[in-house]
């Protein structure tokens, strides 16, 4: 007798790629960015009145030139007190990370995901014909997933449908 598979039927899998979830979907446009000439005091203000724990720093002609964040922030006021200096004696530049990973607008989620893990970031900016065009964060990668929740994982990173 001859063994009976109890799946049922299954949709055929589309691997053409157009239905992928890709970064730009997810990402977020509408940024608060910094200048490299800010205070550090200005950014502290402002990550707090945004609720965010860091963010670009681009030039007059939008193009990234750094991230700063909570933990930079931090840096400056913990050797302003041990040097007793003013916290705003200090400005962006001097206090931004400028060895920026960046992530493509046109990467699969699921692959940005294990760009995550593997890097320990919390967020990536996407840049396009060299200027800031976006950011997305781990929390974006998770509401991607959310909205997938119904549908079979396998399938949807190869393209079906």
């Amino acid at each position: 007798m001859a063994i009976k598979s109890f799946q049922g039927s299954r949709r055929q899998q589309n691997t053409a790629g157009s239905s992928q979830l890709k970064v730009r979907d997810y990402m977020t446009t509408n940024l608060i960015t910094f200048r490299p000439d800010q205070s550090v005091q200005e950014v502290v203000e402002a990550l707090i009145r945004h609720k965010i724990s860091g963010g670009p720093v681009v030039n007059h002609k939008q193009e990234l030139v750094g991230i700063i964040s909570e933990g930079d922030c931090l840096k400056q006021l913990s050797e302003s007190r041990y040097y007793n200096m003013p916290l705003d004696h200090d400005n962006v530049e001097k206090r931004m990370a400028t060895n920026v990973e960046t992530i493509d607008g046109n990467l699969d989620v699921f692959d940005a995901a294990n760009k995550f893990l593997q890097s320990k970031r919390r967020r990536f900016p996407i840049v396009e014909n060299g200027k800031l065009v976006g950011q997305i964060s781990q929390k974006d990668i998770l509401i991607a997933a959310l909205e997938l929740k119904g549908e079979n994982w396998n399938s949807t990173t190869k393209g079906g449908s």
